[in-house]
């Protein structure tokens, strides 16, 4: 995705930061991570604030306490149920680790719900690596975390060389994976709108912005998307292997595969 930025951005925003893969790999001044989640915001600062010494020497003591492995769900249990009673942020990270998926999932009670992640998830060598590599990302680079639902963010200092990214829950795509609720809000029409609206406004004010987002899947069309885009003549650029050379037309009119766009008003030259 970043190839599609423009050079020299001052402020990225990162409006549905979720596991910050985007906004950490961006060349930004100064760059915000937003998410409605609070506890995965409270755990990106726990990172930030706490030495990787510290942090790893955690990690290694509640999988021995709680003898976390591929195939002990009891386990996982036990310290999913100490999690939702203490809220330590930095166990919301070895809790991922070892459930189904990696995902996070929490019920209206705001309870960590996800389950056990059997002989799939666990705190292998590679996440360590992984997580080495983000703490030292965000110790290095000026980052900011906050836990805003995206239409209560102030975006008014922004300036014409700064640069709002956006990937919501899609419309017709939602699943337990990304339907924007986890516990939290959900998505539908309405937010859909209110957030293309927000980034019309960003395009009154000079300011650029990138939206993912799937146009057509299993038959279905996000009709508001694609009226969207139509009506303010945003460059789309289609991310599927398949519509590499294909274009705008041709991809809205086939339902039957699904079509992954990056929408954008800033074309880097």
């Amino acid at each position: 995705m970043s190839p599609l930025f423009p050079k020299n951005i001052n402020t990225f925003v990162d409006i549905f930061c979720g596991g910050c893969n985007v906004g950490i790999n961006v060349d930004a001044g100064k760059v915000i991570f937003n998410d409605n989640l609070i506890y995965l915001i409270d755990l990106y600062n726990s990172l930030r604030t706490s030495s990787l010494e510290d942090i790893l020497a955690h990690i290694e003591e509640r999988i021995s306490t709680y003898n976390l492995s591929l195939t002990n769900e009891e386990g996982y249990k036990a310290f999913r149920a100490h999690y939702n009673e203490v809220r330590n942020p930095l166990d919301l990270f070895v809790l991922v680790a070892y459930s189904f998926n990696h995902q996070i999932r929490f019920n209206n009670k705001h309870e960590f719900n996800n389950p056990f992640g059997r002989e799939r998830s666990s705190f292998n060598p590679s996440m360590k690596v992984n997580l080495q590599r983000f703490v030292n990302a965000i110790k290095q680079k000026d980052v900011k975390f906050t836990s805003f639902n995206f239409d209560d963010m102030d975006l008014s200092f922004l300036g014409i060389n700064d640069y709002v990214y956006c990937d919501p829950p899609y419309l017709i795509t939602t699943g337990s994976y990304n339907d924007g609720r986890r516990g939290f809000t959900g998505w539908d029409k309405s937010s859909e709108i209110k957030l293309l609206e927000i980034l019309d406004s960003l395009q009154s004010r000079g300011i650029g912005f990138g939206l993912s987002n799937v146009l057509t899947h299993k038959g279905k069309t996000n009709s508001i998307l694609a009226e969207w885009i139509k009506d303010n003549h945003y460059k789309v650029y289609h991310l599927s292997k398949s519509y590499k050379n294909s274009n705008y037309q041709s991809a809205f009119n086939d339902g039957n595969i699904t079509d992954e766009v990056f929408v954008t008003n800033k074309i880097e030259v």
